[in-house]
């Protein structure tokens, strides 16, 4: 009977225990990430009354064990991004200042001054900040892992490669009407430049010539078949690209003039849009007037007489309508009636894209890629012409209009944004409208879960939980992560409350217990008077 006491002591403690556990839990209600606690009981040790064992009193009660209970939480929409929550199994593995590795559930994470993501007590989360050639996080070795930082995170600028124009020339325009596309282009130091092509409507039909001009300097073409030109079937469609060269010149004087062909210049190929043979140009008798006697098919055709620096050219424009597309430098003395003769040849090349060539740039930054080498030695942008995925150049008859511009280059930019996938891959969004891939968050699992020390808001690995099991979130068998979103606690209050009732009667009873022990104790005492 004296034993009775002991036994129900042990009941008020492990009750008192149990009580503790769920003001514990109570108190964390509201703790983000928290896991509630659960307190398991045993039996101590038996007494046994008889050889045979078959009355045996037990010593009382005693906590075995107190468990944490690792369900999922609620979860709660914040407005930050980096506020992170597991849909799952896993932990959010966390360093401290002296680089002791912790694991938690609580993922109301920031980016701190020093550009690390980390916890409310700086300790900083861990994952990759490492990329593969392709652009995308690297988790292939261990030894990546690291702090998660956005230090320093800048969008490098790209050069412009290539440049797609969706547009329509309209078929109904006259001789002569110009069109300008501008848009702009960027060098590998991010620096914009402005590229512009001017269509120019000819007087053949469905036919436009163009210029391409980089910072108002003309850019020359160096595709395979080059062409200044662009040619359209009768439902507006284009079919081909086209250029004009000149052949076969030949100048007639009584005098001592010559034409220096080296330095004829085709200013305009695109305005010669048809073959024509033997084109005749006659000095008149006046100073500096020139005749187009004989057309051969450019009915419009003028020429005239320049002097630049006391160098004199004559120039001519085959439709009479947009300035000169041909101009010959003029050596020595010419009289009237002397006579400059050239043909024209159109070649027309099947739909191509064209590579846009020209020199350095005056801040001697490339732009494009380069062909050629030494002397030679070119930048290159792409005009995207063909391809199911190209913007189309139409030739309707409605206004001329763009309809759309592209080109794969920009500046560079600043982190403006953040936006973390379910697979915790981290990537941001800049100032120059590109986003990239910045790190990636490491969830952490282990094989008893039951053996983590719990310590506060985190947990710390131990012999009995085993070694931590790490890979990417949504992978191995690990949650994803939701971002905007925290886990609130798992603790459920109406289980608790009833879990306290139980406690108090326990607790009671234990009491009871002791006190009827001792009335007992106190009769056996009296017995003697």
């Amino acid at each position: 009977m004296a034993s009775s006491i002991s036994i129900g002591t042990t009941g008020l403690t492990a009750s008192s225990k149990q009580m503790d556990v769920i003001a514990n839990n109570l108190a964390n209600s509201n703790t983000l990430g928290y896991k509630a606690g659960t307190t398991y009981f045993a039996s101590m040790l038996n007494q046994s009354l008889s050889s045979s064992g078959s009355m045996a009193v037990g010593q009382g009660v005693a906590v075995a064990a107190v468990q944490t209970v690792f369900s999922q939480g609620s979860f709660e929409n914040t407005g930050s991004a980096t506020d992170l929550a597991i849909d799952g199994d896993g932990f959010f593995m966390m360093k401290n200042a002296e680089g002791a590795l912790y694991y938690t559930r609580a993922g109301a994470f920031h980016i701190n001054e020093h550009g690390y993501l980390v916890d409310g007590n700086n300790y900083r989360v861990q994952g990759y900040n490492s990329f593969n050639a392709t652009g995308s996080v690297s988790t292939d070795v261990d030894e990546d892992q690291t702090d998660i930082s956005l230090k320093n995170v800048q969008s490098a600028p790209k050069a412009t490669t290539e440049v797609s124009i969706g547009a329509n020339l309209d078929e109904t325009a006259p001789a002569g009407e110009k069109f300008n596309v501008s848009q702009s282009v960027f060098d590998s130091k991010g620096t914009l430049h402005t590229l512009s092509i001017t269509f120019m409507k000819t007087e053949g039909n469905g036919m436009w010539g163009f210029d391409v001009r980089l910072d108002g300097d003309m850019v020359s073409d160096t595709s395979s078949q080059a062409a200044c030109g662009l040619k359209f079937d009768g439902n507006g469609t284009m079919v081909s690209m086209y250029r004009g060269d000149l052949d076969n010149t030949v100048a007639t004087t009584a005098g001592t003039g010559t034409i220096d062909n080296a330095e004829t210049v085709i200013s305009r190929p695109g305005q010669l849009y048809k073959d024509a043979t033997g084109i005749v140009v006659t000095k008149g008798a006046a100073a500096g007037v020139w005749t187009v006697t004989t057309p051969a098919g450019y009915a419009n055709a003028i020429a005239w007489q320049e002097s630049v620096g006391g160098v004199e050219y004559m120039k001519i424009d085959l439709d009479g309508k947009g300035g000169s597309d041909i101009v010959f430098k003029l050596n020595d003395v010419w009289a009237a009636g002397d006579t400059v003769q050239f043909d024209v040849v159109k070649t027309d090349v099947a739909s191509q894209d064209l590579n846009l060539a020209f020199g350095a740039l005056p801040n001697e930054a490339t732009i494009g890629v380069t062909e050629g080498t030494g002397a030679n030695l070119r930048n290159v942008i792409v005009w995207d012409l063909v391809g199911n995925e190209t913007s189309k150049i139409s030739g309707y008859s409605s206004t001329s209009v763009i309809k759309s511009l592209s080109n794969n280059g920009y500046t560079s930019g600043i982190l403006k944004g953040l936006d973390i996938g379910n697979d915790g891959v981290i990537r941001g969004s800049f100032t120059n409208g590109q986003t990239s891939e910045l790190g990636q968050l490491i969830l952490a699992d282990f094989p008893n879960t039951n053996g983590l020390k719990k310590i506060g808001n985190y947990f710390a690995q131990t012999t009995e939980s085993g070694e931590a099991i790490k890979n990417k979130p949504g992978s191995g068998g690990l949650g994803e992560v939701m971002s905007h979103s925290l886990e609130m606690s798992n603790t459920d209050v109406a289980k608790e409350f009833i879990n306290m009732i139980t406690a108090q009667r326990a607790y009671q009873a234990s009491s009871r217990i002791i006190t009827t022990a001792d009335q007992m104790l106190t009769e056996l005492m009296n017995i003697k008077r």
